[in-house]
């Protein structure tokens, strides 16, 4: 059994050099090797291409890179996340490569596993594809995603043993076990560093072939930035919202497994009680998703993919990124809940870009739209100055092409019935008039109320 070095963070540090392409684990800041990325941030390393689900958050991790002005480029799935990072795309201080995260987790998949890459639906017909090739397969359009790969990687485990095999802690899977195999080199910070034998092999996520040095860092709650703690969290809770919350639940049937998205649809999740049966799953690595904990935070509960404490049903299980996307693209996840910007006649949806703003967010949204076997997406009727949000075809950038299934609005319930946009329910204190009034797509009438 070989011995993995453990040295010290500085040293650490000192193997990344100018220019190279660093692959950072984590998703926000659960499982993210802060302390690496700290000792990196105190030496001069310059023009480096970060890739990571995101940018850490303003002035921690990656974020602490950024401010610095080491970064040259980032490719990633959510960098709206960090402000700073907004703010240096804006500038032109940062290059940014956008990559739904379903497919940044498999690129990094297959570039570990000597895969020069994949074709996939996700992203098809859509602005973030680009110049990408298309191949009709499967009865679908598809575009090539190549591998990815690094020269070094950062990960965080919460365990390690001194041959390097390595075990992670609830949600902290996530990129981290990719990543751990598509880098030239493999730094690791852990937790606890034990002797071999202490972690059970069935325990063992990443075995100790891919790792290459090892260092103890103990994580406080300060590392951990908005996740730290429960009540940093905060919803937009009003009786409009909650309404179309209730009306979503009415949707799912026990046994389901569902997928909730920010905004709106997270407020499905705290009106399941388990008399419903369902089974929430969340994209950055967990199946089994219970209420939020009532104080505590990412020390002691997994993470939502909002970045939220959460905490465990029994029977819940957790496994990493590229496994959770391979769950949603196969088609294993039933319902995804999502907001939306507009949604059009033909069952097109657009949520994640606005005119005037940068792309630099689209996460998960493109795969689960196009991978989940049914879509409904709950939204406001329409824009604060009374611009329609239900359209006849869709001007903002698209999400996916023809997977809607179910709008909620605050006014109203539309279904696609036989592929035509119909309109089957009034929300309560709306009026028939005023939904026709505010929807500028054509739609048949079949209310059942």
């Amino acid at each position: 059994m070989k011995t993995v070095p453990i040295i010290s963070l500085a040293q650490a540090a000192q193997f990344v050099k100018d220019g190279q392409t660093l692959l950072v684990g984590g998703f926000g800041m659960t499982g993210n090797p802060v302390h690496l990325l700290h000792a990196l941030a105190d030496l001069p390393t310059k023009d480096l291409t970060y890739v990571a689900n995101n940018v850490g958050e303003a002035g921690i991790g990656g974020g602490k890179l950024l401010r610095q002005g080491q970064l040259k480029k980032a490719i990633g799935s959510f960098f709206t996340s960090n402000r700073e990072a907004v703010q240096a795309a804006q500038a032109g201080k940062l290059e940014v490569q956008l990559i739904p995260q379903g497919s940044l987790a498999e690129a990094l998949r297959a570039g570990g596993a000597g895969i020069g890459g994949f074709y996939t639906p996700t992203a098809a017909g859509t602005v973030i594809a680009g110049d990408a090739d298309v191949r009709h397969l499967n009865g679908q359009d598809m575009i090539f995603v190549p591998g990815l790969r690094g020269d070094v990687a950062f990960l965080r485990a919460w365990r390690a043993d001194t041959a390097g095999n390595l075990q992670y802690r609830l949600t902290e899977q996530n990129f981290n076990r990719a990543m751990a195999t598509a880098a030239d080199l493999v730094i690791v910070e852990a937790e606890e560093i034990v002797p071999v034998g202490d972690i059970p092999p069935e325990q063992v996520h990443t075995p100790g072939l891919y790792v290459d040095y090892l260092v103890e860092a103990k994580l406080t709650p300060e590392d951990l930035g908005s996740s730290a703690d429960v009540k940093g969290s905060s919803k937009k809770v009003d009786e409009a919202r909650l309404n179309m919350a209730r009306r979503a639940l009415q949707e799912l049937r026990p046994g389901d497994v569902v997928n909730l998205g920010i905004g709106i649809p997270t407020l499905v999740a705290d009106l399941i009680t388990p008399e419903h049966g369902l089974n929430l799953h969340t994209e950055n690595g967990m199946l089994g998703v219970g209420p939020a904990p009532e104080d505590g935070g990412a020390m002691d509960f997994p993470v939502n993919a909002g970045k939220i404490p959460v905490t465990a049903l029994p029977g819940a299980s957790y496994f990493d990124s590229a496994d959770s996307f391979a769950m949603i693209r196969g088609g294993h996840v039933d319902v995804a809940v999502m907001g939306g910007l507009q949604v059009d006649e033909h069952a097109n949806l657009a949520n994640w870009a606005v005119p005037g703003k940068p792309l630099l967010g689209v996460g998960g949204a493109m795969d689960l739209a196009s991978g989940a076997k049914r879509l409904i997406v709950t939204m406001g009727h329409t824009d604060p100055d009374g611009t329609p949000k239900i359209v006849p075809d869709c001007t903002l950038p698209l999400t996916t092409r023809g997977a809607v299934n179910v709008i909620i609005t605050d006014k109203a319930v539309f279904e696609f019935v036989d592929g035509v946009l119909t309109l089957t329910e009034l929300m309560p204190g709306a009026t028939l008039e005023e939904v026709r009034a505010t929807t500028g797509a054509k739609f048949n009438e079949q209310l059942r109320n």
